[in-house]
Order: structure tokens, then sequence, then C-alpha cells
């Protein structure tokens, strides 16, 4: 069976094309990202498998539209371009750090209006009932950059926003932005989604535990699975992780859609 093919919209951008995709994965970048956080991963995806990734306001050809600092907000305009898609397209969702928060509060405003999704995927990031507790983006722009350091495979590029004003007086804003989106969310409990869940953790990474990824299990009432990955909080930059990754996620969409025309 093929489907109508998706387009790109307000909020996505098509970053993998397929002529009559089986299943469509949307990525939702992590905070501070820009829907090329996926670039080099959406190409390792098969036939069959269409990519598309969300791109935030106030970033690249978005980056004269007002910030949204409310991380609800943002699910709630995502899922409202998704639901005008053609409803036969099987969606999956996959977000890393704050995207992985976004998916998930996407993909309840999804299953509310009826729409099914195929997969959740989670990379790096506590389950919904963790509240942070910093106040990261209250502070300086030193210690932003600090955090980036911390959180990055490769600091010395992050550096390069302390010797240079300009740049960082274009990066910052959405990185503050979304530390505030991130640290200022509350889940609203209600009902567990039907969606699958598939957590994904790294081993070195400084945010998210493998016992904090594996708690998402408790917000699905459906499959759940938890994979790990070498690296730090951006293992998914690693090229070397890049195949076991698009492993995990076309096996777990393909289980789901061969469940769902079972």
């Amino acid at each position: 069976m093929t489907f109508t093919k998706p387009t790109g919209t307000a909020w996505l951008r098509e970053m993998k094309s397929d002529p009559a995709p089986r299943q469509v994965l949307v990525c939702f970048p992590p905070g501070g990202g820009s829907v090329t956080a996926y670039r080099a991963l959406a190409q390792r995806f098969g036939s069959g498998t269409a990519v598309f990734g969300v791109q935030y306001p106030g970033r690249q050809d978005r980056l004269g539209e007002p910030l949204v600092p409310v991380l609800v907000e943002l699910a709630e305009a995502i899922a409202a371009d998704l639901l005008a898609w053609p409803r036969e397209v099987p969606i999956g969702l996959f977000g890393h750090s704050m995207g992985a928060t976004v998916a998930y509060e996407t993909a309840r405003r999804l299953e509310d209006d009826g729409r099914a999704v195929t997969q959740l995927f989670v990379s790096c990031r506590p389950a919904p009932g963790f509240e942070e507790t910093g106040r990261v983006h209250a502070g300086s722009d030193d210690v932003l950059i600090g955090d980036l350091e911390r959180l990055s495979n490769d600091p010395e590029s992050v550096r390069i926003l302390r010797d240079e004003p300009s740049l960082a007086e274009l990066v910052l804003p959405a990185v503050r932005n979304d530390y505030r989106a991130v640290e200022t969310y509350r889940h609203v409990p209600g009902a567990k989604l039907r969606t699958p869940i598939t957590a994904l953790v790294s081993t070195a990474d400084v945010t998210t535990s493998a016992a904090e990824a594996g708690e998402w299990r408790d917000y699905t009432g459906g499959d759940f699975e938890l994979a790990s990955f070498p690296g730090g909080h951006f293992y998914l930059d690693l090229p070397e992780n890049h195949a076991a990754l698009v492993d995990v996620v076309e096996r777990r969409v393909n289980q789901a859609l061969s469940g769902r025309n079972g």
C-alpha cells in the first residue's frame, strides 16, 4: 500500500524525500537547535521512509519570527500542522533532549484528535514527570555558554561564542528561550499514550541516566523499549552511531506498522 506524499509546512521541513513513503519520521531538534541537527542522520534511512524536521521559530529560515518560550505551545502548533497531513500517512515522532518532550506533548495532541502515531522515540531526556531545578535560562551568557560546552561532543566548537560576540548575539537568544521552555515545563497528568515508546539513552550522558530513561515506560499503554548507545548527550551526532540508531528506529516502526496491518 502506498500513501499520499506529505509536504512541508510552516513548521515542517522535508529532509529526506521518498516518492511513495510507507512511513514518515518527524524529528524534533534539541534546545537551541534547528532541522540541520538531523541532516546527516536523515540520509541514512532506506527506501520507504520520508524524514521531516521541525523548524522552531527564531532560527535559520524562521530567524525573524518570535520565539516561543512555552513548550506546550510549541507542541500545539506542530500538532496542528501534522493534523493537516493526509490521515493515511503513518507518522512516527523522534525527539532529542528538549525535542523529546515536545514530541511527547505533540503525540498527546495528535491522539486527542484521533490521529494515530506509529512510534514515539525519546532520546536523552528524562520522562515528563521530571522537573528541572536549574535556571540556566536566567543566567548570564557565560553561564549559558558554559552549559553548552558541558553537553557538547566538542567543547571547542562552542567556545567560539565567547570570542565572537556577533555570533553569540545571533545564536544565544534561541538557546536561552529553549532553556526557559525546558526549565519551566511542568507535566499535566492525563491518560497514557496509546503510542509505543522507545527511549534512547547514551552511556555518558550527564542529563539522563538509563533509570530515568526507563521511566518513560509509565507514559504509554503500548509497547516500550529502552536502547543504549555509546557517547555523550549528543551521541546521535556521531557518525559511528548512525547505522545502529537507524536500525532501532526502522525495526520499531516496522513492528508497529505490522501490528497495525495485521
